[in-house]
């Protein structure tokens, strides 16, 4: 038994973790059409419940899993994961009609009507009482997750931020604050405020589909599944004591030490690949970070051409949206690809900067 707890616990490590979101996710947009399906997804809940149960005997497991602050996220885990399939279901059938030459499910029941009274007042009413039971349940099962009042002299370990801010705090591990939490916020919202002025697509409005949106629905989808969710589930249950990575069965040591070389691209290039020629760091800012500033030349600039010409679905969207849109589109979705690449290298390479000026407090 030891050996599978040790096996799990190793599988939950950063990059394995990201790799397994990452394919869990493609996998969830090819095979639609199968975990849709409510028998296979019924077979799929069923064997989560079970793990789940066999899981919770674990007294790490345990502890961690059914802390007041914790249930909640496991609640959203579901919620996220049901309205997912729901949408997908319904996207999944709606294409199928409309392949068949039919007319979508949401056309055919739009001249239906629904009275105030007492149609959507009596639910309304039944789900208050619902809710309301189930926030009285959660109250006397749960304690409230209060502590005492802030003080200079003692700090928790692991400090962290509310379950909705655990995203951008995982975003201050791999960029500076003024990055983390400045511009890439500001980006996201932008981002969401520019979609209905990049996407002209007519199709897909009012009903659920899926092939008349893809390039809409994947960019969204793993921006909020995986670079969103995905982060708030790390930081809730995988990152503990000294904000260290802990597997789901391992214990959260607060005296755990890893010791982690971060090195930047300058110190990549300079020293380990020319380090040969026993020149070192150049001690001139432009000189000594021209490789970062070449990597972010490479990949803001050169890369939305090359990609536009090699992969033919881009070259038909530049002619679709035209060059303007297609740009703004384009470095949108780098910068957005940009979070997991970092990950990445932070974690397999212990890359810290790929541009780091510390003089100047610029640091990429």
């Amino acid at each position: 038994m030891s050996h599978i707890v040790n096996f799990i616990n190793a599988l939950f490590n950063p990059v394995t973790y990201f790799f397994a979101s990452v394919i869990g996710f493609l996998a969830m947009i090819r095979f639609r059409e199968k975990w849709t399906e409510p028998e296979f997804m019924k077979k799929l809940l069923i064997g989560v419940l079970a793990a789940l149960g066999l899981a919770i005997f674990n007294n790490h497991f345990r502890d961690i899993s059914t802390k007041p602050d914790n249930v909640p996220i496991f609640i959203m885990v579901f919620s996220v994961g049901f309205f997912t399939w729901l949408s997908f279901r319904q996207a999944v059938v709606n294409d199928k009609r409309l392949a068949a030459g039919q007319p979508p499910i949401e056309k055919e029941t739009s001249d239906k009507k629904v009275y105030v009274w007492p149609d959507l007042v009596y639910v309304e009413f039944l789900a208050t009482i619902v809710a309301g039971v189930a926030l009285l349940v959660w109250s006397l099962c749960l304690h409230a997750p209060l502590e005492e009042a802030a003080t200079p002299a003692w700090t928790p370990n692991p400090s962290k931020a509310p379950w909705y801010f655990l995203g951008l705090q995982e975003m201050l591990v791999y960029y500076d604050p003024w990055l983390a939490g400045v511009v890439f916020p500001s980006l996201i919202i932008v981002g969401l405020m520019a979609i209905p002025y990049i996407d002209k697509n007519p199709k897909g409005s009012g009903y659920y589909t899926f092939n008349e949106r893809k390039f809409a629905i994947i960019p969204f989808l793993f921006g909020f599944l995986i670079l969103w969710v995905t982060l708030i589930f790390l930081g809730t249950f995988l990152r503990g004591p000294g904000w260290n990575f802990f597997g789901p069965f391992e214990e959260w040591d607060p005296h755990k030490v890893l010791v982690l070389n971060n090195v930047n691209l300058s110190e990549y290039f300079w020293v380990k690949l020319l380090g040969f020629t026993g020149w070192g760091l150049p001690k001139n800012i432009l000189i000594r970070e021209l490789p970062g500033f070449a990597a972010l030349g490479f990949y803001l600039i050169a890369l939305p051409p090359l990609l536009t010409k090699k992969i033919s679905l881009l070259n038909g969207l530049l002619e679709k949206l035209g060059i303007v849109r297609y740009g703004i589109l384009m470095n949108l979705m780098l910068l957005m690809a940009a979070l997991p690449i970092k990950m990445l290298l932070r974690w397999a390479f212990n890359l810290k900067y790929i541009v780091g000026i510390p003089e100047f407090f610029f640091n990429i």
